[in-house]
């Protein structure tokens, strides 16, 4: 919680900073304006727009039917409604145990010894 106030404390005194302090004619804020104000940067955002516009149309198009896919409400596949898988019927073993062979770093020994043996 103190980590997290910390960083909005930052994160604020940054923004003020970034936003009051002059740099030259501008401020922080006010140079990135006039920079992102520019024709070639204008150039820039057109030319994104025209070569990402038909992926962020697809992706849209995905999304909105996953959406309505998940929001049915017709209890398909994943609801639980059937007992199925994830609906709690499935058994626990009571032995939670690691078995000897399975130890992590238990064979680490053995393939130190046959590096340092040849």
């Amino acid at each position: 919680m103190i980590r997290l106030l910390f960083w909005l404390v930052v994160a604020g005194v940054l923004t003020w900073c970034g936003a009051t302090v002059k740099l030259g004619k501008r401020t922080f804020f006010g140079h990135v304006s006039a920079i992102w104000n520019t024709p070639e940067a204008q150039d820039m955002k057109e030319g994104v727009v025209k070569e990402a516009g038909p992926l962020v149309d697809k992706v849209e198009r995905g999304v909105k039917a996953g959406y309505r896919e998940a929001t049915d409400g017709s209890g398909s596949a994943g609801s639980g409604a059937d007992g199925g898988a994830g609906s709690g019927s499935a058994e626990v073993s009571d032995d939670r145990t690691t078995p000897p062979d399975r130890v992590p770093g238990k064979n680490l020994d053995r393939r130190r010894d046959r590096r340092h043996a040849n």
